[in-house]
């Protein structure tokens, strides 16, 4: 089945990406969702007009992720977490705190561009991918302390 995303779903696309998606996850998920809609050919047309007519602001969201990719390469961040005696966190380090961390150091990330290799479950120091853009992709590090 041959769709077209009308908003950025997570490990599939981007809005206005058109896809081959298996039958069942479009016609179950992707459509009723208002996720996607399938791709005729006058939808087709419809998403060439607009792609046309979005461009230029298009461009200046990727020139604004650029920029901020430019402020976050050097940064490093520091985390405080509830610790056992032996470095051992109580639960996970995870995205939200890791946005509470940007928050404080004065850089508003959304927390679903957070992404994380493995669970932070001990002190120490770690990176995290943020994806700003579909162009654009930074690691930031971050630090692990005890609280």
């Amino acid at each position: 089945m041959e769709i077209i995303l009308k908003e950025d779903v997570i490990n599939l696309g981007y809005k206005g990406d058109i896809l081959k998606v298996k039958d069942g996850y479009g016609r179950n998920f992707l459509i009723p969702t208002k996720k996607a809609i399938l791709a005729t050919a006058s939808a087709k047309k419809m998403l060439a007009e607009d792609l046309k007519q979005r461009a230029h602001k298009l461009e200046s969201l990727k020139n604004a992720a650029i920029e901020l990719a430019d402020k976050l390469k050097d940064l490093t961040l520091t985390v405080g977490a509830k610790t056992s005696t032996t470095g051992k966190i109580f639960g996970a380090v995870g995205p939200i705190q890791i946005a509470d961390a940007f928050e404080k150091a004065g850089f508003t990330v959304d927390r679903k561009v957070i992404l994380l290799k493995d669970a932070v479950k001990e002190i120490g120091s770690y990176k995290a991918t943020l994806k700003l853009h579909k162009e654009v992709t930074i690691e930031v590090a971050f630090e692990v302390v005890a609280e």
